[in-house]
C-alpha cells in the first residue's frame, strides 16, 4: 500500500502541470535587452561556463529538483538523468525526506546516479533536517552539491505540513558536517535581502531564491486541502526578478529558480547577478509531452539559443553580463 508520502509526490507532478502557465509571471517579461548592434565578435567567441556551488558546469542552466519518492517518479528521474547525461547538464532531485523514512523508496533517487555515473548531482532535503539525515541524503546519490530548501509558505499550507520552523542553526550545524558545498533554496515565494544576509551570517555562500512566478506550492497544496481555504495566498511572495534585485551586491553566489521558459529568461537572470539558473516546471511539461530526444533537442537548441544572444549583447562571457545590458 502506497504511503502518504509517496503518493503526495504523484500528486505534486500532476498538480504540477495542471496548474503549468506557458508564459510564467516571474518578472521576466517586464525586463527587455539591450541589443548591441556592433558587436565585434562570433558564436565561436562565447563561453558559457560558469559555476553552481562552486563548482564549474559548462552552461548556465540546470534540471532543478522536480521529484522521486515513488515507482512512478522513478521513471521521471531515469528519464531526467538520462537528459542530463546525454547533454551535460546538472541535475537535483526532489526532497529525499521520504526515501530516508521509507528505505525501500531509496532506488527512486538513485536511479539519477545509475544513470548518469559522472554528472554534476545535487542531493535535496529540508533545512530542518538533522546532520545525520544530510549526511544520508549525500551518501544516497553520490551527490556533489546539497541542496537545503526552506518552505515555510508551502508547509503551513500542506494539510500535513510543519507548523514550526528553526531553520538557520541546523543549516549552520549542517554545512559544518557534510562534505560537499551546500545551496539553501526557497520554494516559489522568492527571498528578500534580510533573508540572505541571515542565511550570510551563519555561513551559507550558495542561495537559490526560488521566486514567485513558477511552479506556486501555495497554490498545489492548496488543492489538495479538503476547503481549498488558502486560495488567498496564492500571490505570495516576491517574483524571482524581485528577489535577484533583493540579493544582488551581497557577495553570494545565486541561483535563479521560479518561471523560466526561454534563454532569454536565462541571460536576464545572469545580468541581474545570478550565476546559474535552475529550471524545474518547464522541463516538467516538456517531459510530460515529448520524448527523451526531444527534449535532447531542446537543450541543445537552448545552448545554441544562448550563444546568440550573448553575440546580440555583445558579451563573451557570462560575468560581463550586466544590468548595462537591460532595460
Amino acid at each position: 500500500m502506497k504511503n502518504i508520502q509517496s503518493h503526495r509526490k504523484d500528486e505534486h507532478v500532476s498538480l504540477a502541470e495542471k496548474f503549468y502557465q506557458p508564459v510564467a509571471y516571474a518578472g521576466f517579461t517586464e525586463i527587455k535587452l539591450r541589443p548591441n548592434a556592433l558587436p565585434e565578435m562570433g558564436i565561436d567567441d562565447v563561453s558559457l561556463q560558469t559555476k553552481l556551488a562552486g563548482l564549474p558546469i559548462e552552461v548556465p542552466f540546470f534540471i532543478q529538483a522536480m521529484t522521486g519518492g515513488s515507482p512512478t517518479t522513478a521513471k521521471l528521474n531515469r528519464r531526467l538523468a538520462t537528459i542530463a547525461r546525454e547533454t551535460g547538464l546538472a541535475m537535483a532531485v526532489g526532497s529525499q525526506s521520504v526515501a530516508l523514512k521509507y528505505p525501500e523508496l531509496a532506488d527512486t533517487f538513485q536511479v539519477v546516479r545509475n544513470e548518469n555515473p559522472h554528472g554534476l548531482i545535487l542531493a535535496n532535503l529540508g533545512a530542518d533536517a538533522s546532520v545525520a539525515a544530510a549526511k544520508k541524503a549525500v551518501a544516497m546519490l553520490d551527490a556533489d552539491v546539497l541542496q537545503l530548501h526552506i518552505n515555510v509558505a508551502q508547509e503551513l499550507v500542506m494539510p500535513e505540513g510543519d507548523r514550526s520552523f528553526n531553520y538557520l542553526e541546523q543549516i549552520k550545524a549542517i554545512q559544518a558536517a557534510v562534505s560537499v558545498p551546500v545551496v539553501v533554496k526557497a520554494v516559489g515565494a522568492g527571498m528578500t535581502r534580510a533573508d540572505a544576509l541571515r542565511l550570510q551570517s551563519v555561513g551559507v555562500r550558495y542561495i537559490d531564491v526560488g521566486g514567485k512566478g513558477g511552479t506556486n506550492f501555495v497554490q498545489i497544496e492548496n488543492a489538495r486541502r479538503s476547503e481549498k481555504d488558502f486560495a488567498f495566498l496564492t500571490d505570495l511572495g516576491l517574483t524571482t526578478v524581485e528577489s535577484l534585485k533583493e540579493v544582488n551586491g551581497l557577495g553570494l553566489s545565486v541561483t535563479a529558480t521560479g518561471g523560466i521558459r526561454t534563454p532569454a529568461d536565462v541571460i536576464k537572470s545572469i545580468a541581474l547577478g545570478a550565476d546559474n539558473v535552475g529550471v524545474a516546471g518547464y522541463f516538467l511539461h516538456q517531459l510530460l509531452h515529448h520524448n527523451d530526444q526531444e527534449i535532447i533537442d531542446l537543450i541543445e537548441r537552448w545552448k545554441y539559443q544562448l550563444r546568440c544572444l550573448m553575440v546580440l549583447l555583445g558579451v563573451t562571457k557570462l560575468a560581463d553580463l550586466s544590468e548595462r545590458q537591460l532595460r
